[in-house]
């Protein structure tokens, strides 16, 4: 019986059988629905990529006043990005470099100019070529102060671009061995004419084009017929994300077959989730952390000794159990973990220890309860973590409001604007692109407003440095002052939870979300 399922199964993904005809012979050989749905689902994945149908997807992080520039891209609008964007360069799901639009990748002796060299017949979504000068407009309007790009930080460093032929030529103002890294940032997307006439406009050169922008409701794309790598990506004919900001409700609407995807699914409800008949869970470690954080330059947190008290008051190990549910590992308030090249391991592990956190108290003079802002939104299990932390911050007689924001706007209006509250990083290609996006006193996502002349040296100094030895070295220290002097509690990295339905294929592989933050729409396919 197996060995004549298993050749029905392969009828129907090679589109000799239907389901429906493939079904009733199942169950006439007295196989249940369940298992006949997983035969079919192995046998399509076995067949490679199919294309056609809607891939739909329940997504957290939207809002009403998110834009389609991606030099505003937060969470959701980044996911949908990777639909309709595409990219000089990219990460490979084991962290190394792909070239995209980006041909050949090359640069002089001393890492101080690098040259891009764009492919021939590339086509924009409303017909342009792409071209070197495109390239060169797009990582102008994100060099320049006014655009606000959140890409602002890792782009300071160029001194000049110029379009040479079919090459994008950039000089930097130091040298930076891991400068094609820090392209491969998620704002970067290349727009025709760098997105100067309107940048919230959805075009670009991806798989996908915009069709449907609706701001916190649902985003859609269609598959892009001249996309040119038609044969790797984009093989659904539709793309839907659904704004579900929920987390109960994202996974209501995938066991309802509403959606084929979801994001940030609560550790606490992994295990409910596995249990669902054709759903699966999808857990992935990587760079991924959960952060407390103050503003250094707004009262109390403008104190280090009261810095240093919330950090030391901090319980990290019950964070990791009881809200990770040991889906994660513990965090030591610096965003660098092993997934990182050249990670500082030799750092002495900071622990919950409520006597130094009473006396770093005392010192900072501080008196009255302190307001931390949550939602659901900023983490998974965001609400239940900031309640364990009040109850650790009163065993060393801090007191600690915690204050529940609504889910919606929280990015706008909370986060990177209130002085204390709770969030999340997705991490970064490399720790100098890490530090430079939310450490470095001129970043704009710095949102700890944390300002420190030795550490922006250092940072220089690290991306100059080509001997790796010498430049962990100089990551260390840059990872003890933010640690010791920073406004970031950083108790944990998390794993990245997605589920998925059991009609998704080709998924797998990443060191983010929904596979490297969203390309998961357009590198999976439908198997029914």
């Amino acid at each position: 019986m197996s060995q004549e399922l298993g050749y029905l199964s392969r009828c129907v993904a090679a589109g000799r059988l239907s389901r429906r005809e493939f079904l009733g012979r199942a169950t006439a050989l007295g196989v249940s629905a369940t298992f006949a749905n997983s035969l079919l689902a192995r046998a399509a994945q076995a067949e490679g990529p199919v294309r056609g149908g809607i891939i739909k997807g329940g997504i957290d992080g939207g809002g009403s006043t998110q834009s389609l520039d991606p030099a505003t891209f937060v969470t959701l609008p980044g996911i949908f990005g990777k639909c309709w964007g595409e990219y000089l360069v990219a990460l490979t799901p084991d962290g190394h470099l792909e070239n995209r639009l980006a041909e050949e990748v090359g640069s002089s002796d001393d890492v101080k100019i690098w040259t891009f060299k764009i492919r021939q017949d590339v086509e924009f979504h409303n017909g342009k070529t792409v071209t070197a000068e495109d390239v060169v407009a797009t990582l102008e309007r994100h060099s320049d102060e006014k655009s606000k790009s959140a890409a602002l930080g890792i782009m300071r460093n160029i001194k000049s671009l110029k379009a040479d032929g079919r090459d994008v030529v950039i000089t930097l103002k130091e040298p930076d061995a891991e400068l094609p890294f820090l392209m491969t940032d998620y704002h970067l997307v290349i727009q025709p004419n760098g997105g100067r006439d309107n940048p919230a406009e959805g075009i670009s050169a991806g798989p996908y084009k915009v069709t449907v922008n609706e701001p916190g409701v649902r985003h859609g794309g269609e598959r892009f017929a001249n996309f040119w790598q038609a044969d790797k990506m984009g093989f659904a004919d539709q793309v839907e994300i659904i704004v579900i900001n929920d987390a109960t409700s994202r996974i209501s609407a995938l066991q309802s077959g509403q959606v084929h995807m979801i994001n940030k699914v609560e550790p606490k409800v992994v295990d409910f989730v596995k249990r669902v008949p054709n759903l699966k869970v999808e857990a992935v470690s990587g760079p991924g952390h959960y952060v407390f954080i103050m503003r250094c330059d707004s009262a109390p947190f403008d104190n280090n000794d009261l810095r240093m008290a919330l950090k030391l008051a901090m319980d990290r190990q019950e964070m990791v159990d009881k809200i990770l549910h040991g889906y994660g590992t513990v965090g030591n308030d610096f965003p660098i973990n092993a997934s990182y090249p050249l990670f500082p391991d030799d750092i002495e592990q900071r622990t919950f220890d409520p006597d130094q956190a009473k006396h770093h108290y005392k010192k900072s003079g501080h008196s009255g309860s302190i307001l931390l802002r949550t939602a659901y939104s900023s983490f998974p299990g965001a609400v239940d973590a900031a309640q364990l932390y009040q109850q650790s911050c009163a065993k060393a007689g801090i007191t600690l409001d915690v204050k529940r924001e609504p889910d919606d706007g929280y990015s706008a209006e909370v986060w990177n604007k209130k002085p204390f509250c709770t969030s999340f990083w997705s991490g970064r290609a490399i720790q100098s692109q890490m530090y430079a996006t939310a450490y470095l006193s001129t970043a704009p996502w710095n949102e700890t407003r944390f300002s420190n002349e030795r550490f922006d040296k250092l940072l220089t100094e690290a991306r100059a440095e080509l001997d790796e030895n010498k430049r962990k070295n100089l990551y260390r220290e840059m990872a003890i002052i933010v640690r010791d002097e920073g406004g970031t509690i950083l108790p944990m990295f998390n794993q990245f939870i997605d589920a998925i339905s059991d009609k998704i294929g080709g998924y797998g592989g990443g060191r983010g979300e929904l596979m490297d933050g969203g390309y998961a729409f357009s590198r999976c396919w439908l198997t029914a």
